[in-house]
């Protein structure tokens, strides 16, 4: 099967600097009709990690603006960096070291197999399948299953018996398969549909992989928890889309496709889970227009939108206040996990080393041993934490603080936790 060394982009290159494309118009509906809502200023790539000890030298930073279509919808960043770029071959996230990420996948097996009778044998695609961890839940329950990864994430979900293709996916990746495994019945992407360039395209290679009786399945941020927790940290450039209900629907009925069911979950802070199949093969489930219902619209939403820029500014002041507080008490910060979104937060807040000292992980990580993206910040372990006790720690994965704090005093950390959103306070 050919290798894609990176998807094609029609969009147009951003002079000068070679590998980033400038996005002058919706993603979804081709409109020119675009709004600025934020501008977090030029950020790392969030999945490029320099190693401890590493002398610092050139590294890219790109601007990241949060932009509103009034036409279909669509939240989006100004702005696409090469894949190549943000996900680099050592991609550094796996999703099977997040509990609720694993329960949500376990769960989403469930609810396929309640709903729509998915039977043993039944072919099963995750694009963008990172280790493995959503197929897992459909190969134990006898499906054939093949993930489509692009980073070298891919080799731990083969070791791990997930029969996976490291490749981008596209219409001619989608092509190839049906012609080796036979159509898809389900067809999942989960946290990489609003990642991914030429959104029309992918759409095409799904519609080309998927059984005419098929279910098209898509996990995103929400757009709405996003506004609502001031979860600013989740832009970043690796997020090229935040969708509302509205704006995938949008997207999807172009190319035929119709929402059948809809729901929040509670996944990265607040995200979608979006059914999808041929218009007038399934009976389009209640959840959709309540959904659909309950989102800001129009005026309304762009109302909203910048009471959320607002907000993301006086919250960057508030945490700002609340660090120099501390320091001039002579305390030490250190920071609780490294989360791609930690980035963002970590380099627009302008937090740097003689602010947190450290970052703690989980034993195992991939990031143990970096700098956070962007900084001189390390990533060391987090039994660093109990031997150091700290004053305080800041809660980077904040939107589950309530697991990780219970965890870490358990374990004896005695000093103070601050989380720093919605709004940022002691616990």
């Amino acid at each position: 099967m050919k290798l894609i060394n990176k998807p094609h982009s029609s969009l147009k290159l951003a002079a000068g600097t070679g590998s980033s494309v400038v996005i002058d118009h919706c993603q979804v509906c081709d409109s020119t009709d675009l709004e600025s809502v934020l501008f977090l200023g030029y950020l790392s790539p969030v999945n490029q990690m320099r190693t401890i000890g590493e002398v610092p030298n050139e590294q890219g930073a790109y601007p990241a603006g949060m932009l509103f279509c009034k036409r279909c919808e669509l939240v989006q960043l100004g702005l696409s960096v090469d894949p190549a770029i943000i996900f680099p071959p050592s991609y550094p996230y796996t999703s099977g070291t997040t509990r609720i990420l694993r329960d949500n996948f376990a769960q989403l097996h469930r609810q396929v197999v309640e709903l729509y009778g998915l039977k043993p044998n039944d072919f099963v695609v995750d694009i963008g399948s990172n280790d493995g961890t959503l197929l897992s839940n459909f190969k134990d329950g006898g499906c054939r299953v093949l993930g489509i990864e692009p980073t070298n994430i891919a080799q731990i979900a083969s070791d791990r018996g997930i029969n996976t293709l490291q490749n981008y996916f596209l219409p001619e990746v989608a092509r190839a398969v049906r012609i080796e495994y036979g159509a898809a019945k389900v067809v999942t992407v989960a946290n990489c549909f609003a990642h991914m360039e030429g959104v029309h395209q992918i759409v095409e290679g799904i519609l080309e992989l998927l059984d005419s009786q098929g279910l098209f399945i898509s996990e995103n941020h929400y757009l709405i928890p996003l506004l609502d927790t001031l979860q600013y940290d989740t832009i970043y450039h690796e997020h090229l889309r935040y969708y509302s209900l509205h704006s995938i629907k949008y997207l999807l009925e172009i190319h035929g496709l119709e929402v059948v069911h809809a729901e929040r979950i509670q996944t990265h802070g607040g995200s979608i889970r979006v059914y999808s199949a041929r218009k007038g093969v399934f009976q389009v489930n209640p959840s959709v227009d309540q959904l659909l219902s309950a989102e800001p619209t129009g005026e309304a939403m762009l109302g909203r939108l910048k009471q959320f820029r607002q907000d993301v500014i006086l919250s960057k002041l508030r945490l700002l206040s609340m660090l120099r507080d501390i320091k001039e008490q002579g305390a030490r910060i250190w920071a609780i996990s490294a989360p791609s979104r930690a980035s963002t937060l970590v380099n627009y807040v302008g937090l740097d080393d003689g602010i947190l000292d450290y970052v703690v992980e989980i034993k195992g990580s991939l990031k143990l041993g970096k700098y956070l993206p962007g900084t001189l910040i390390p990533v060391v372990d987090e039994s660093n934490l109990f031997d150091a006790q700290p004053e305080y720690a800041l809660i980077l994965s904040w939107h589950i603080a309530d697991e990780l704090a219970p965890i870490l005093r358990a374990r004896g950390f005695k000093g103070k936790f601050i989380t720093p959103l919605p709004v940022p306070r002691i616990l």
